[in-house]
């Protein structure tokens, strides 16, 4: 071969393979500042954007972004890229009605609204069930449970998720202290029955896969908890027999009810009840508490914010605050939030952070409650009908005011019977409708299975399919 075209083959093999590697390069760098954020502009100008990652039920619903609808991004379940700043959202479905939000993208962060919920505008009210032996209702967290309860020993559970809806009877005449077996007459249609709940309701809880309700229950002087099994009532365990104490507060800490926590004077405590065992005192002087699976955040009245482990005897104190404080511990994304509200003060630590504040804020009313979203994006602060509504995913507080007493149609969405009117909002107060007429207000209402609205008629429990 010639030297002079080995040398010209050689340089072209060099070159070649400096091309390759440039490109490669280049490549990187674009997709790294692309995944960033960064983006060329109409004007062929470099801007630093976000992400919207949007979905909705039902899912396929058209997407408007400023007025405008996107040749992008068409239909929800799917994202976006959008220039940093506030931008304003529309979804609507031909046959539904339509969703809007103002929100602000942030440069290089993704932004995801996977709660708006459109309903069906047309929708036929279908009886479901005949309630009229009952007084009163509660939902399971899930949504896809209902427990109908009255002043019989006989109440009656329904599975929301089958199509035609059949009562599983619960004999709870030996599971309550407040319960009277002797005969009685029913004046309104001369029946005769035996047994009496003769106990007052103060709060009924369900556990995370709908198979027990924790129930608080006033008799006389005396409060008495219960764990009411809705499968198997014979396997419903008294809690406040059980284990002959009195407890001001208990909260369920696992799936299937086997572990409570328990407050006992100024106590906290670990229930086993399949062991039938309460633990030593795992904090004393508790003022609050709450837990994420194992992990459990407290505060007391000497206060002090502390986090500890179930099974682990150290006690981890986080900080100090004025008063004794309300807390909260939740997950949202990958991290873990301690959310400590003193007062009218909100302050949220991120547990990896070494306790720096992850956010503050301040709201104009001092809330006695909180709750957390069901995915850790929201909490709701609350005191009577004021609601504070902390949007994770934006960042952002908006203060409201309910109407009413208000209930949760599902996990994002909350609701409000105002003469009768049923009218739905997103957990912030926004997208406020009115979806049903005639309504009782002394029952609750629900979604199951994002297809079935219920709610009650008189003592009519209906149903609408309000998606396809």
């Amino acid at each position: 071969m010639n030297p002079y075209e080995s040398k010209k083959q050689s340089f072209k093999v060099i070159f070649s393979e400096a091309l390759m590697f440039l490109a490669v390069i280049i490549t990187v760098v674009v997709l790294a500042l692309l995944v960033s954020g960064y983006w060329l502009n109409s004007n062929f100008e470099v801007e630093r954007n976000g992400m919207l990652q949007i979905s909705s039920l039902p899912t396929g619903a058209n997407i408007e972004i400023d007025g405008k609808a996107s040749s992008w991004l068409e239909r929800t379940n799917s994202s976006k890229i959008l220039s940093s700043g506030e931008h304003a959202v529309t979804l609507s479905k031909d046959g539904y009605d339509t969703w809007s939000k103002q929100i602000n993208i942030s440069e290089g962060l993704l932004y995801r609204l996977h709660y708006p919920r459109l309903f069906l505008n047309e929708r036929t009210s279908i009886p479901a069930f005949d309630a009229k032996k009952y007084s009163s209702a509660t939902v399971s967290a899930t949504h896809n449970s209902m427990l109908l309860m009255n002043d019989t020993t006989s109440w009656a559970y329904l599975n929301l998720d089958t199509t035609e809806l059949k009562p599983v009877m619960l004999d709870i005449s030996s599971v309550f202290s407040g319960v009277s077996m002797l005969e009685h007459a029913d004046a309104e249609n001369g029946e005769v029955t035996v047994g009496r709940f003769t106990g007052q309701i103060l709060q009924a809880n369900w556990d995370y896969d709908s198979s027990h309700v924790l129930f608080k229950v006033k008799n006389g002087d005396s409060i008495e908890w219960v764990l009411l099994d809705v499968n198997d009532a014979k396997k419903s365990v008294n809690i406040t027999k059980e284990f002959g104490a009195d407890f001001s507060r208990i909260e369920i800490l696992d799936n299937n009810s086997n572990n409570l926590l328990a407050v006992r004077g100024r106590s906290l405590h670990k229930i086993d009840l399949p062991g039938r065992l309460i633990s030593a005192i795992l904090v004393d002087n508790i003022f609050d508490f709450d837990h994420f699976h194992n992990e459990i955040i407290y505060s007391t009245t000497e206060n002090i914010v502390g986090y500890f482990k179930i099974g682990d005897t150290k006690l981890t104190e986080l900080t100090s605050t004025p008063a004794p404080a309300k807390v909260a511990i939740s997950k949202f994304y990958d991290n873990k939030y301690y959310t400590i509200l003193d007062g009218s003060t909100v302050s949220i630590y991120r547990q990896d952070a070494a306790g720096e504040k992850a956010a503050f804020y301040e709201l104009s009313f001092s809330p006695d409650h909180i709750k957390v979203g069901h995915d850790g994006e929201f909490f709701l602060f609350t005191k009577d009908r004021q609601i504070a509504a902390l949007d994770m995913e934006a960042k952002a507080v908006r203060e409201w005011t309910i109407e009413n007493d208000y209930g949760w149609l599902d996990n994002n969405m909350l609701y409000t019977i105002n003469d009768g009117s049923l009218i739905v909002y997103d957990y912030d107060g926004l997208n406020r409708r009115l979806i049903a007429d005639g309504v009782s207000n002394h029952f609750p209402a629900t979604i199951a299975n994002d297809k079935w609205l219920y709610y009650f008629k008189g003592t009519e429990l209906v149903r609408e399919i309000i998606a396809d």
